[in-house]
């Protein structure tokens, strides 16, 4: 089930969430691995492969996770 705003989350949980993919777009310009972002991070590869496969994207609507201006 998708919720419209947030996953459900409270406004606090959204805020660390953003700030956990932010650290993460940080490590990926570092070039750090799935598996070492999600264990520093402490949260499932599956999420840091999503957030990596935004970052390249650059997608929409999504916060840029550390990039300020996108080249593709």
């Amino acid at each position: 089930m998708r919720y419209a705003q947030g996953g459900g989350l409270t406004a606090e949980r959204r805020q660390l969430r953003d700030q956990i993919r932010r650290q993460a777009g940080k490590r990926f310009e570092q070039g750090d691995s799935s598996a070492v972002c999600a264990k520093d991070l402490r949260v499932s590869e599956r999420w840091v492969e999503r957030w990596r496969q935004a970052w390249r994207e650059g997608r929409p609507g999504r916060p840029r996770l550390g990039r300020t201006a996108r080249t593709a």
